[in-house]
């Protein structure tokens, strides 16, 4: 569940900013962010986050965001799982709309190149250091069939071909065949947050098309290799990278809300 709630954080604040809109189901008002190709079947941790809430708002009424509770939830979800701890800031507020338009064109794919991740990245005020940083969080975590099968069936030149062999397996080659069979995205130390992810990458064991063209003759494979190296170079960085994408477009002030539940607006 700790990729998951990394995860859910990073989908919240690349749609409209960190304003928990991910979390909002369909009503006549909303049409959600669930739905969203990047986010249908393949984002959860939604009911950790109810629960969260639901504890807090016990406590505590109409003062800590649904917004915020997604950026806790990250960083401790990291911190459960041996990965570093940073500073928070807080006081998010919480959306009162849905961005499901926007999530199609503001969320990364398994498919997309190196100059896409950079550009996107960079929109969101974020620098290809920090989108490789960010990109270790595949440090832990699993992936469908359905997203890595191109990969380890047509790209023989960027693919190890024994860890081609291994992913198989269990993703048959047809599509609609195990479609939604998983393996997790590191290989070696599936369940702990460390720089195992870039050494991967470098020995082209990356699961996702998405993460090998990190390391693959282009202006980011320094960076990798330079984490690869350096635990902690990539933990310090992924820490101050997670400060920056919290603060992308918050709602502050009297913008937004307080949601008493994080699935409906008030």
């Amino acid at each position: 569940m700790a990729a998951s709630l990394i995860r859910l954080h990073f989908h919240d604040c690349f749609v409209q900013g960190c304003d928990a809109s991910i979390l909002l189901d369909d009503s006549a008002t909303i049409q959600s962010e669930k739905n969203a190709p990047n986010n249908n079947n393949s984002v959860r941790g939604y009911e950790v986050i109810d629960n969260v809430k639901s504890q807090v708002e016990s406590i505590c009424p109409g003062v800590v965001s649904c917004a915020d509770i997604l950026a806790v939830a990250a960083r401790d979800a990291s911190v459960a799982v041996g990965g570093p701890t940073w500073t928070l800031k807080l006081g998010r507020r919480d959306s009162t709309t849905s961005g499901l338009s926007q999530a199609a064109a503001n969320l990364p794919t398994f498919r997309d190149g190196l100059d896409r991740l950079i550009s996107l990245f960079s929109t969101k005020g974020l620098s290809t250091r920090d989108m490789v940083a960010l990109s270790g969080s595949h440090t832990i975590g699993q992936a469908r069939c359905i997203t890595f099968r191109d990969r380890i069936y047509d790209n023989g030149t960027i693919i190890d071909a024994g860890f081609a062999s291994t992913r198989r397996r269990r993703c048959p080659v047809d599509n609609g065949n195990g479609d939604d069979n998983l393996a997790a995205l590191d290989l070696v130390t599936p369940n702990s947050f460390d720089n195992n992810y870039f050494k991967n990458l470098i020995q082209r064991k990356g699961l996702l098309q998405s993460d090998q063209v990190l390391f693959n003759g282009g202006s980011t494979d320094s960076i990798v290799t330079e984490y690869s190296k350096s635990p902690a170079t990539f933990s310090s960085d992924f820490a101050a990278a997670m400060v920056k994408m919290g603060d992308i477009e918050p709602l502050l002030g009297s913008a937004g809300e307080i949601r008493k539940y994080c699935n409906v607006i008030n």
